[in-house]
């Protein structure tokens, strides 16, 4: 039996693979880690199949390696007797929880089958919903911006969890860049903002993204 770890897509519940739609048809039960992963995972598979895992919103490392190995003890045994899914919003292997629920199960649970079903990211999606081109030869760098942060650099740069988007803004556009932000894109539950004004970002959300592109690589109008 296989643990599938199942990208779920941005949050929009018709942006769901169709490799990912089957498989979560044809569990036995679908883990979830959250309300909106949960929320697209509710329209393809019964109440009664629906599992919630918790993970503590922290960065102390004992208490989120203990979380992930509480996780691994419930799931491990599932998955070893019936096909199970962990379901995550975008990619399950990109900044997800899968990736660290997936190392605990190999280190504590090997025997445990695991095999990873794709999923639209943010990464990609975000592009659609900007209006932006990624053109044959440019490069772009993705990057995290939590509390303010302000990686540089690059001439292009997707930065994800923008959490203090005032402080990152005034950073980038001081290093020359032109900053767009893009929050809780994609998800049927939420109303999407995108925006150039940091002003209008002032609480802190986690699903906020920005695209920041040096002035010099957007060249004359």
């Amino acid at each position: 039996m296989t643990l599938y770890g199942l990208g779920l897509g941005p949050g929009a519940t018709d942006l769901l693979t169709v490799r990912g739609k089957r498989r979560l048809e044809s569990v036995d039960v679908v883990y979830s880690p959250g309300r909106l992963s949960r929320h697209v995972a509710a329209e393809y598979v019964p109440e009664s199949k629906l599992s919630d895992l918790e993970f503590p919103m922290t960065t102390d490392p004992e208490e989120l390696q203990a979380a992930w190995k509480t996780a691994a003890a419930e799931v491990a045994p599932k998955a070893r007797d019936a096909d199970a899914a962990f379901v995550t919003l975008g990619d399950p292997c990109v900044y997800s929880t899968f990736g660290h629920l997936r190392r605990t199960l190999r280190d504590q649970h090997p025997t445990v089958d695991i095999e990873v079903v794709p999923g639209v990211s943010s990464v990609t999606a975000f592009a659609s919903v900007l209006g932006v081109d990624i053109n044959a030869g440019a490069e772009l760098t993705l990057r995290e911006a939590t509390d303010g942060a302000a990686p540089i650099g690059p001439n292009r740069l997707i930065l994800f969890k923008v959490t203090d988007a005032a402080t990152t803004y005034e950073k980038m556009t001081e290093a020359g860049y032109e900053v767009t932000f893009g929050r809780r894109l994609f998800m049927d539950t939420e109303e999407a903002l995108v925006t150039d004004d940091p002003d209008e970002l002032i609480d802190r959300d986690y699903y906020t993204l920005a695209y920041a592109e040096k002035r010099e690589a957007i060249g004359p109008e």
